[in-house]
């Protein structure tokens, strides 16, 4: 595997990586070959821009969801892993503060130990870069005052934000490594510190996760801020924060967190004014993920006949308007509503969302 320019092919988000998962869901392997041969006819990516949805570590990722993936695509991975987490240690050695990339489910370490955990094992590697996600629940410092370990210098585009900011959503904010460490809890992987980032990161979404990020002059308010009137959705917003919150509560049997969690989203789906600021249909901020959330926190909920009404509303409404997204992949794309739409997890293709 060498090192390549960006191919769109080789993208899980948006190019045909992501339609071979859903061939491969749906036992189409002949179709699966194809796209995987356009995939990586021009070479697969294990440069810096690697990523759980970029390069071979999304391919190994769409492999596993097959028959496996190889051992040279594994060590391919397994470099891009170590070079990835060599340089979060050395930005962390330096006393600077992290960019969104070097640790978010799209770009970053959290996506990428997303990937290790589908292999099932405990390696080293793998608690190693569990250990730097823990890492980010320790304070840091901006000039002459503390911070939360994540804050980034910059906003979520890598445009330049006065004084930076706290993501707070599932694909690029803190929601993200929260959920990849509670659901390596359920794996049964426990490393030191791991419950105490888990309590951090909640603590944190309690009282600013209302909002999709947040700024130095919110750490300064005496109040949470208000609810935003904004779109809801898998990436930013509620209910994707609700579901890492579920998973955290159900890791650590907090029976009162698990429930506020499933109350939120209940809450959300149900109310006209949230569902009238989602225009589209795609898994990343539209009906697909939203269905494909509200199974899995169904699926993990003691009443989960609660959510059979909107299960079916967002069914409904996907069923209706899947058909005009103009992008044919995953995240953003129809085969992505596809996969919400079928409604399996044969696969577990969904671990790409850090639903399950």
């Amino acid at each position: 595997m060498t090192t390549m320019p960006i191919h769109r092919t080789q993208d899980l988000s948006e190019g045909t990586l992501g339609i071979a998962l859903l061939d491969i869901e749906r036992g189409d392997l002949p179709a699966a070959r194809r796209h995987l041969a356009q995939a990586v006819a021009q070479g697969v990516s294990t440069g810096g821009n690697a990523s759980l949805f970029h390069g071979a570590p999304a391919l190994e990722f769409v492999l596993t969801c097959a028959a496996g993936a190889g051992s040279d695509v594994r060590a391919a991975v397994d470099r891009v892993v170590d070079a990835r987490l060599a340089a979060a240690l050395r930005r962390q050695a330096s006393g600077a503060l992290p960019h969104l990339a070097e640790w978010d489910l799209i770009r970053g370490l959290t996506g990428l130990v997303a990937l290790l955990l589908k292999r099932d094992t405990h390696s080293a590697r793998l608690k190693d870069m569990l250990a730097h996600l823990v890492s980010l629940s320790r304070p840091a410092r901006l000039q002459d005052r503390t911070v939360p370990g994540w804050w980034s210098p910059v906003g979520p585009g890598d445009e330049s934000m006065a004084g930076g900011h706290s993501n707070n959503g599932m694909a690029h904010g803190i929601a993200g490594p929260l959920a990849v460490l509670s659901l390596a809890m359920r794996h049964d992987i426990r490393i030191p510190g791991q419950v105490e980032a888990i309590s951090v990161f909640t603590v944190w979404l309690d009282w600013y996760g209302t909002h999709y990020w947040s700024t130095l002059a919110d750490l300064d308010s005496a109040r949470p801020p208000g609810a935003e009137p904004a779109r809801q959705s898998w990436c930013y917003g509620l209910p994707g924060i609700a579901r890492a919150q579920q998973l955290a509560a159900l890791a650590l049997g907090d029976t009162a967190r698990r429930r506020s969690a499933e109350d939120t989203v209940e809450r959300i789906l149900t109310d006209p004014r949230h569902n009238a600021h989602i225009t589209d249909s795609t898994l990343c901020h539209g009906w697909a993920g939203l269905l494909a959330l509200t199974r899995a926190v169904a699926a993990d909920s003691p009443a989960p006949e609660r959510f059979t009404p909107i299960i079916q509303d967002l069914h409904r409404r996907l069923a209706a308007d899947w058909e005009q997204l103009p992008k044919p992949g995953f995240m953003e794309g129809r085969a992505g509503a596809q996969l919400a739409l079928d409604g399996t997890d044969t696969t577990g293709w969904t671990s790409a969302l850090l639903l399950t």
